[in-house]
């Protein structure tokens, strides 16, 4: 396999930089001796979206960035990302990456345009379901790991199949479009090897772990009044009750295109997870 040549460059931008992909992102440009600044509001200098006072000192120096947005899929996100991008370019950024969703085309589209005509070279990352949700807690809203450590995950996702794909693999493909050349304007679809179940990624964690995890579908109606009983705002319940897509996903193959290997399997995250105690009973 042959190895695009590393680009020389300056500071790089990580937002969201002790999230999921982010921290690993992070943890890869630091140990390639790349200069990077984390994005956070506990950062120096800091940062929020929110808070656009906050990016002139945070951009300050930066060649390139990784763009990554708590709630991506909305309006406000779209105006901040176009917003920031084109603050980024304007102060000398050359390189966007952005983390993108993968097959939600119309709510991602204007975030994605955003960055496209920010003015710099732009790469989109848009992976399917993370494998690193089942090891969530309730910090994350989701709340996965828990099920897990109960016995029983419950959730209104159906049986549909989907390509969940590992943060490690993100990274990688992140720091590749961030240092190396050869990725500019393309957009990675990224997914596993292959298409699972709710029920499927249940029996892959049971064999990992030794313990019997079972899978129990609930609609979203229900899954709403138990979320609104155990205390969230119903607003909030509402959007984590969505009744989700129940049709199969697809396979991408962003990973092979970005890296030249093939991404690693739900099995292997399983036993890696597992081995950590985590999803302990």
């Amino acid at each position: 396999m042959s190895t695009p040549p590393q680009t020389t460059q300056g500071l790089t931008l990580v937002t969201g930089g002790t999230g999921t992909t982010g921290r690993r992102v992070v943890e890869r440009l630091t140990k390639s001796g790349t200069p990077v600044r984390v994005g956070t509001r506990s950062g120096q200098p800091p940062f929020s979206w929110d808070e656009p006072a906050t990016w002139d000192a945070v951009l300050d120096g930066v060649d390139r960035a990784y763009i990554v947005h708590p709630v991506l899929m909305t309006p406000e996100a779209a105006e901040q990302i176009r917003a920031f991008s084109h603050a980024a370019a304007a102060s000398g950024a050359t390189r966007l990456v952005l983390l993108s969703g993968y097959g939600a085309d119309e709510q991602v589209t204007p975030a994605e345009e955003a960055v496209k005509t920010a003015g710099a070279a732009w790469t989109l990352v848009r992976p399917s379901w993370f494998n690193q949700n089942f090891d969530a807690g309730n910090e994350s809203m989701l709340g996965f790991r828990d099920d897990i450590r109960s016995g029983v995950f419950t959730r209104p996702v159906g049986r549909a199949r989907f390509g969940f794909v590992d943060a490690d693999d993100i990274a990688d493909v992140v720091v590749a479009a961030l240092t190396q050349d050869g990725h500019a304007g393309k957009s990675y679809d990224l997914t596993g090897p292959r298409l699972l179940s709710f029920g499927d990624v249940m029996e892959e964690i049971s064999e990992a772990t030794g313990r019997t995890i079972t899978y129990a579908p609930m609609s979203a109606q229900e899954y709403r009044t138990q979320l609104i009983a155990q205390g969230v705002p119903e607003e909030e319940a509402e959007w984590m009750a969505a009744e989700p897509d129940h049709k199969d996903g697809d396979l991408a193959d962003g990973v092979r295109q970005a890296l030249e290997r093939t991404p690693k399997d739900f099995a292997v995250y399983a036993r890696e997870t597992a081995a950590t105690g985590i999803w302990d009973a």
